[in-house]
């Protein structure tokens, strides 16, 4: 098959391929990191619950490396920093799925419900990955209702960070610093609900997501 990639993308790709990775790995590693509440996750895992993991946007910088080597299936954008993303996450342990949040292809949507119904864990960007912050789209609440999935908020701080003034306000730390990863209540959603009660779902839950990631980012104060 002939590649339809530019020579700009392609050589894009291979900067990624060779320096992003180990960039990431050595930034992650010079950070003291505490992880809260994993103990939900795998006590989820250990019981053949399928599991949706619930990132906001603005909280996605650690996730390439935290949940590395676990056989998770992570809904990635088409976007540019969707691709950034799934470059590094490549050979990472990740079952790794390109789609939209806001448009999910067909195949797409019914990967993930396959892995779900056979027990798996699928991470999704309720918000992502145009927004707006911090604003929870319905696909996971529908995702849930249909497969029986529990819903897992999980986010993150640092001591010294950096918050970017994109339209999220992107969090990043610098190296060195204290980092703490958090894992947020399992959030139980019925069976076979009808639309209007997904809509009811859908606003408690992003109140829940909301008030948790709030919290996180006072954990060092």
């Amino acid at each position: 098959m002939i590649s339809l990639m530019s020579p700009r993308k392609k050589l894009r790709g291979l900067m990624l391929d060779i320096f992003g990775k180990a960039a990431m790995w050595l930034w992650m590693k010079s950070t003291r990191m505490t992880v809260d509440g994993e103990e939900k996750y795998w006590k989820l895992r250990e019981t053949g619950k399928p599991v949706i993991l619930l990132v906001w946007h603005r909280k996605i910088f650690l996730v390439p490396y935290f949940f590395r080597r676990r056989g998770i299936m992570p809904l990635i954008s088409l976007s540019r920093d969707g691709e950034i993303a799934a470059r590094i996450m490549d050979d990472w342990g990740y079952k790794i799925l390109r789609g939209s949040g806001s448009h999910m292809i067909k195949s797409a949507w019914l990967e993930m419900k396959k892995e779900l119904l056979a027990g798996g864990a699928v991470l999704i960007v309720p918000d992502g990955p145009r927004g707006p912050d911090r604003n929870l789209k319905l696909g996971c609440i529908k995702l849930a209702t249909e497969t029986g999935a529990v819903l897992l908020p999980w986010s993150f701080t640092a001591y010294r960070k950096k918050i970017l003034k994109s339209w999220d306000r992107f969090l990043m730390f610098y190296p060195f610093t204290k980092v703490a990863a958090v894992y947020g209540r399992p959030i139980e959603v019925s069976r076979g609900l009808s639309v209007e009660a997904m809509e009811i779902e859908r606003r408690r839950i992003e109140k829940i997501m909301v008030a948790f990631d709030a919290e996180i980012d006072r954990y060092f104060e």
